[in-house]
């Protein structure tokens, strides 16, 4: 089954299969499954044809996928061009929602290490 040009894998329960869509985690895929009143523990392989379609009108209500992923990159874009403290901060790559940074802000720069000993080169004794 496909939705939004992704393929929902086969053998995972409904309410995990439909979190493969970007912009639906499971608080939506239940909400949705819900509304068509759909077993959450019920495959995708065992899905009828309009089950399907109905699944997939309910997920085109929502923005999804390019969609939602280039809404996120103008507000970044946005927030850059108007020089606010959070589009300087994506700029930096550092963490933009006021953590720390002497340590633990390894997910924003990318598993770096700018410590004392890491990057130091061996001094040959002459």
């Amino acid at each position: 089954m496909r939705i939004s040009g992704i393929t929902l894998p086969e053998n995972k329960r409904l309410e995990i299969a439909l979190t493969a869509v970007y912009g639906v985690g499971r608080p939506r895929a239940k909400k949705i499954l819900d509304k068509l009143k759909l077993d959450w523990g019920m495959k995708t392989a065992d899905l009828t044809p309009e089950q399907e379609n109905a699944i997939r009108k309910e997920i085109e209500l929502f923005k999804t996928e390019g969609d939602l992923k280039r809404d996120n990159q103008q507000n970044i874009k946005r927030l850059k061009d108007i020089k606010a403290y959070r589009g300087t901060r994506h700029t930096k790559h550092l963490p933009a929602r006021g953590q720390r940074t002497k340590t633990n802000s390894r997910t924003v720069r990318g598993n770096v290490r700018r410590t004392m000993g890491s990057g130091r080169r061996k001094v040959e004794k002459t």
